[in-house]
Parts: C-alpha cells; structure tokens; sequence
C-alpha cells in the first residue's frame, strides 16, 4: 500500500515538474546516495558498540558533504533550473530513500531472527543413560 503510494507521488511529481526534470532528478540523485552512504556508514556491524555514536556522526557528516558537494556540482553544471523543484524533490526522496532503507533493514532483520530460531529450535537427542550413583551424598 505505501509502495504503491511512494510510486504513485513519484511519477506524479515526475510529471508535473516536466519542464525542470533535470532539477527533479538531480535532487532525486543526490538525495540517493547522500542517504544510501549515510545509512552504509551509520548501520555497519562493529565488534565494538561504543563506536556506534562515532558511526552516527561520521554517516551525518558525510551525508552533508555529499549534498553540499552534489549541490555544487549540479550548480555548476548549470543543471539546475528550478531550485524550488530541486529542493522539493531532494525532500521528499530523501524521506523515500530513509522509508526504504529502513525497511530493508527491517526486512533482513526478519529474516536473520527466522534463520536464528530455526537454528536454535532444532533439538538435541536426549541420552536415556544416567550417570552412575557416587555414592556420596550433600550434608546441609
């Protein structure tokens, strides 16, 4: 349903913004891979979970560099010709772009915890033999 929705905005943005798609997909580009870098940095798996806040802002600033440095780029390659399209369209597939990578993360998340309980829900045979008796017994 939200997919559907997701698609359903994109394509009517597409087409509205027609006389400046160059803008919409310059801000559909950059928002991309500025998000996609930020989510590969700030979700990597570390042996060490005091990192996870370093990885955080490491990903925040490198998906700020990545904009400024997109935005400068598409600036100068005079790509640009609506920067009110520019910017709505960097908007709204930046929160695409988050909504998607989140769900993948939810989704391979799922499927890791369907892969750990088969595993750990396999049960060992049980041994019909007993230890003999010692002997001995606890004094309280």
């Amino acid at each position: 349903m939200i997919f559907g929705l997701i698609m359903l905005l994109s394509i009517v943005a597409g087409i509205l913004s027609g006389a400046h798609f160059h803008s919409f997909m310059a801000g559909f580009g950059i928002a991309a891979i500025a998000i996609g870098t930020a989510y590969w940095l700030a979700f990597r798996a570390t042996r060490y979970p005091q990192l996870a806040l370093l990885m955080l802002l490491v990903a925040m600033t490198v998906k700020l560099v990545i904009t400024v440095m997109g935005v400068m780029w598409v600036v100068k390659a005079n790509m640009i010709s609506s920067p009110f399209v520019f910017s709505l369209s960097y908007l709204f597939f930046s929160i695409v772009v988050t909504y998607g990578y989140f769900k993948l993360r939810e989704y391979q998340m799922s499927v890791a915890a369907k892969r750990n309980t088969v595993v750990f829900s396999t049960s060992m045979p049980t041994s019909t033999t007993l230890a003999p008796a010692t002997g001995a017994t606890a004094k309280i």
